[in-house]
């Protein structure tokens, strides 16, 4: 079984969630993860967790990229304790947890450093079966 992280530090900034989305969107794709739509979804999803993090985490933001074979994990870690939630999506914002829910397979918060950490389990990527493995060189092998 191969496994690929990335981390990436992001500025706390109103860029940050577009430079996010061009960074995971760029490793994913070397990674192999060649699917357009899936890697759109991928960004959304990258996109609304640095979005969420900006706006109400603070402190300095750590975006992680695990993949284990079909299984990728994204993840978002900021300085605050509070735990995302759904909001009513009529008032503002409050439709980044909603997007998140329907692009992924699931998501979880852990504790982490003093903050929190959120986990994204995104579907998995078509045309990757399970039991190939993605290499360090982002090729595809049975």
């Amino acid at each position: 079984m191969s496994a690929l992280t990335a981390q990436l530090d992001v500025p706390l900034s109103r860029e940050a969630p577009a430079a996010a989305r061009h960074a995971v969107t760029a490793v994913l794709a070397g990674w192999g993860f060649r699917d357009t739509d899936w890697l759109d979804a991928a960004a959304v999803v990258v996109s609304e967790l640095v979005t969420n993090a900006v706006r109400h985490g603070g402190g300095c933001l750590a975006l992680r990229l695990e993949a284990h074979d079909e299984r990728v994990v994204v993840s978002v870690a900021d300085g605050s304790s509070v735990v995302p939630r759904r909001r009513d999506p009529d008032g503002v914002g409050g439709r980044g947890i909603a997007l998140i829910e329907a692009l992924s397979a699931g998501w979880t918060v852990q504790n982490h450093q003093g903050g929190k950490r959120v986990l994204v389990e995104l579907v998995p990527c078509p045309g990757v079966r399970t039991g190939e493995s993605v290499s360090a060189r982002g090729m595809l092998r049975p």
